[in-house]
């Protein structure tokens, strides 16, 4: 019998230990994210959480964390595409545009820990 997944509930990246200032420079300062808090009994692991849309995405702190760019990815739906990427360049985020799908807009780019996120708007 298969698996039924009703929904995501979150989604979680990885940043390096002490790094919860430089998670909300860009996810609330650059993205505007709005961060919620995490239960009592995971905060001494560290990282943030934010609310992202009608899903969480979790900054969770890896031990042996390694900077990279990785291809794994979520990928956000998100309105007004165009205004959000340049937001992100005048942020000095680079911007990668991504091969297109019919029906939709997207592009990705990386938070300051190499993790790859991207955004995409259906169209009409």
């Amino acid at each position: 019998m298969p698996v039924k997944i009703s929904k995501i509930d979150h989604i979680q990246l990885a940043i390096p230990k002490e790094s919860e200032s430089i998670a909300r420079k860009f996810y609330t300062g650059v993205l505007g994210l709005t961060e919620i808090e995490k239960p009592e009994s995971l905060k001494p692991s560290g990282g943030v959480w934010y609310q992202a849309g009608d899903i969480e995405l979790h900054l969770g702190v890896e031990e042996n964390f390694t900077h990279g760019k990785k291809k794994a990815h979520p990928a956000f739906v998100v309105e007004g595409l165009n205004r959000i990427k340049v937001q992100l360049i005048q942020n000095d985020i680079e911007i990668k545009e991504e091969i297109q799908i019919p029906g939709r807009k997207r592009f990705s780019f990386y938070d300051p820990f190499g993790n790859r996120i991207e955004f995409m708007e259906f169209e009409g």
